[in-house]
């Protein structure tokens, strides 16, 4: 099991040491985002640190599987190929969202399909245990494309993504590491790994963004996580089973699955289009209320963190209760949020009139004619 650890080590050097060369190479041909209205950066900056991200995870995860556990190693690399095709075409040539999403529908079904990866239980959330075939696919479905876009749509911010995605990954890889399934270990540490050494050239001011190859990558990589996860703790004859396991599976990818859903929903409401661009999500408003990027990042980690204890402590109450009290808290967090940007824009600061300026400064009494009190003719 010691491979796991080596493959986060051989994923984060090969993407340290490629970034330099695709940032140059980026440059060299004009291949980098242009600031504009909605965006948070001010400067042209390559989009291809996906490229670096996806060789250190592919690269490291082919060496450090054992050949005994490879098992449908074949068909996740597929999927991320297809991901990644997707991403490096819409980071250059800009794609619409009907094929990036039909590519993700496809990317899905392969790994439905062929990798196993699907979920048949929803192990009494709602009430609900056992699913028909057609709607454990239907959800099964849903589940990928939400969380491979959410992470895609948290990436407005320097250093978010690839902070969250440390967390998700490193946390589920964890687990599974704890559980003996070695694929799944090597391939989350792996990720991991790629994402420490993105990082350090991502962190504000950030030197390249991870753009929707990386961002897109990492989001489906973390589905498949999330399933994986649900499906091997909620069994109570599992290595390490945990109580309420999907929703501590919610609540590892809390912050971006909440922002996401939150923003859909406001623009559903609105009578916009789900995939119309805004700047509503969660890194603006607290961009709005004056943090800095590394604030906000140290603020959505925590938080997810938090939560994540949350959903852990309670998990005996059920998953309806730790779902519930997981969406409850982080409503609460917007909510106070929404309060205090609010705040910011109906309370203005008191405007200081030059007479009340002038008292304070003088400690002089004016009378109304403009004369110092017990004075004739000196006024000020």
């Amino acid at each position: 099991m010691e491979n796991v650890f080596l493959s986060g080590g051989l994923a984060f050097l090969i993407t340290f040491f490629s970034i330099p060369v695709i940032i140059e190479l980026a440059i060299q041909k004009k291949l980098y985002d242009e600031p504009n209205g909605r965006k948070v950066h001010k400067k042209v900056i390559p989009t291809l640190g996906g490229l670096g991200i996806f060789a250190g995870l592919m690269i490291a995860t082919l060496i450090g599987t054992p050949v005994d556990s490879a098992g449908v190693l074949q068909y996740f690399i597929a999927a991320a190929l297809i991901l990644f095709f997707l991403g490096i075409k819409d980071d250059i040539l800009i794609l619409s969202a009907s094929k990036k999403f039909l590519g993700q529908l496809f990317a899905a079904g392969v790994i439905i399909k062929f990798g196993g990866v699907q979920l048949q239980n929803m192990y009494g959330f709602m009430g609900i245990h056992e699913l028909t075939p057609t709607a454990g696919l239907l959800l099964t479905l849903f589940t990928i494309i939400v969380i491979t876009n959410s992470f895609n749509l948290i990436d407005g911010v320097d250093g978010l993504a690839g902070s969250l995605g440390v967390l998700t990954s490193f946390t589920f890889g964890m687990y599974f590491y704890q559980t003996g399934q070695v694929l799944y270990a090597v391939m989350a540490m792996s990720l991991v790994g790629a994402l420490l050494a993105f990082l350090i050239y991502n962190f504000s001011p950030a030197k390249i963004f991870m753009g929707d190859t990386g961002s897109l990558l990492l989001g489906f990589m973390n589905s498949i996580f999330v399933i994986r996860f649900i499906t091997t703790a909620a069994d109570p004859a599992s290595a390490y089973p945990i109580a309420s396991a999907p929703a501590i599976g919610f609540a590892i990818l809390i912050v971006p699955l909440f922002d996401t859903l939150r923003v859909v929903a406001i623009r559903v409401f609105n009578r916009r289009s789900p995939f119309s661009p805004d700047r509503n999500h969660i890194h603006h408003l607290l961009l709005d209320l004056g943090f800095k990027h590394a604030a906000v990042v140290a603020f959505c980690v925590l938080g997810n963190i938090g939560l994540i204890a949350l959903a852990y402590a309670l998990r005996f109450s059920g998953p309806t209760i730790v779902m519930a009290a997981v969406l409850s808290t982080s409503l609460a967090a917007i909510g106070i949020i929404y309060f205090s940007k609010s705040r910011m824009h109906i309370v203005p600061r008191k405007p200081v009139l030059v007479e009340e300026s002038a008292i304070k400064k003088e400690h002089k009494v004016i009378t109304l004619n403009g004369k110092k009190a017990g004075q004739e003719s000196n006024a000020i």
